[in-house]
C-alpha cells in the first residue's frame, strides 16, 4: 500500500483558535514532521530559505506596506537565538532588528506591562525578532505567585487586543513557541556548563527555573490556549532537533512573506532627468 502524504504536516502544531483541546505534552519535541532524514540536506535547505527570505525581506523594504513580527518563545535552552542566526544570516541588518527581552527595568515597570514593547514593534517594511516577549508577563509573574486567574486573564485580553491592533495596521504577527523535551534541556545545560566557552551562558538561576519546569509548561499551556488568535496565532516549534527547528521556522517566515501581496513601488516620474 503506497505511504499516505500528509497534505500539510504542519497543521497538529498550529494551535487552534481558541485553544480547545491544546496541550504541550500531546506534542513530541523530538519530532521532525518536514525533515526528509537527512540532517546535511535539511541544513542545506535552511541555507536556501535563508537566502529567499533575504530576497522577499528586500522587497517587503521596498513595499512599506507590511511589517513583520516575529516572536520567539520558550525555555532556556530552546534555541532561541540560534534560530535568529540561521535563519536570518542572509539577511540585510538594514531590514531586521532583534530584541532580546530582559526582566524590566525599575522605568519600565512603572508603566503598563506592553509599555516598552509597544516601542520596539516594527517599522513599515521591517522584520522585528523578539527574543522572549510580553508573554514574559503572563509566565514568570504566574509561576511566581505574583499574578493571579483573574490578572491573568485580563492581560491575555490585553495581548490579544494588542496583536490585533498592530495587525490592523499592517503588522503580521507570527508566534513560535519553541518546544524542547525536559531530558534534552538537561543536556543542553550540561553542555554549557562543560564548555569553556559556552559556560557563560549559564546562570545557577537556570536550575532554579528548570525545578519549576511543570509550572512553567501549565503556564505556556494556558496562554497558548488564550491568545492563539485568528490575527495573531501560535505555532508550536518540535525543538529537540536543532536543525528541524530551524528549518521549520525558515519555512513558515518565507511561506508567509511569499504570501504578502508585496510589489515594487510605482516607477517614478523620470522624464528629462539626466544622470551626468
Amino acid at each position: 500500500m503506497a505511504r499516505k502524504i500528509d497534505a500539510d504536516p504542519l497543521s497538529s502544531w498550529r494551535v487552534p483558535v481558541g485553544g480547545k483541546g491544546f496541550a504541550l505534552k500531546r506534542r513530541d519535541p523530538g519530532a521532525k514532521p518536514l525533515s526528509g532524514g537527512d540532517k546535511h540536506a535539511d541544513k542545506a535547505r535552511v541555507a536556501e530559505l535563508a537566502r529567499e527570505i533575504d530576497t522577499l525581506q528586500n522587497l517587503l523594504f521596498a513595499d512599506r506596506r507590511f511589517k513583520l513580527l516575529i516572536l520567539l518563545q520558550g525555555t532556556d535552552t530552546a534555541g532561541k537565538d540560534g534560530t535568529i542566526r540561521a535563519v536570518f544570516r542572509e539577511t540585510s541588518p538594514l531590514g531586521v532588528r532583534t530584541q532580546a527581552w530582559q526582566a524590566p527595568t525599575e522605568l519600565e515597570r512603572s508603566h503598563d506591562f506592553l509599555w516598552r514593547i509597544h516601542a520596539q514593534v516594527p517599522r513599515a517594511g521591517e522584520i522585528m525578532i523578539h527574543n522572549r516577549s510580553h508573554y514574559e508577563d503572563v509566565l514568570v509573574p504566574v509561576v511566581n505567585g505574583a499574578l493571579d486567574a483573574a490578572g491573568t486573564r485580563q492581560r491575555c485580553a490585553q495581548i490579544n487586543d494588542f496583536e490585533r491592533m498592530l495587525s490592523e495596521t499592517g503588522t503580521v504577527v507570527m508566534k513560535f513557541m519553541l518546544h524542547i523535551g525536559f531530558e534534552e534541556q538537561r543536556e543542553r545545560l550540561q553542555k554549557r556548563l562543560d564548555d569553556p566557552q559556552a559556560r557563560w551562558k549559564f546562570s545557577p538561576a537556570d536550575l532554579t527555573v528548570r525545578q519549576q519546569w511543570t509550572a512553567y509548561q501549565q503556564a505556556y499551556d494556558a496562554l497558548l490556549r488564550a491568545t492563539s488568535t485568528d490575527w495573531a496565532p501560535w505555532t508550536v516549534v518540535p525543538a529537540d532537533s536543532k536543525t528541524h527547528r530551524n528549518l521549520m521556522i525558515a519555512t513558515l517566515v518565507r511561506d508567509k512573506l511569499k504570501s504578502l501581496p508585496l510589489r515594487y513601488p510605482p516607477k517614478p516620474e523620470l522624464d528629462g532627468i539626466v544622470v551626468e
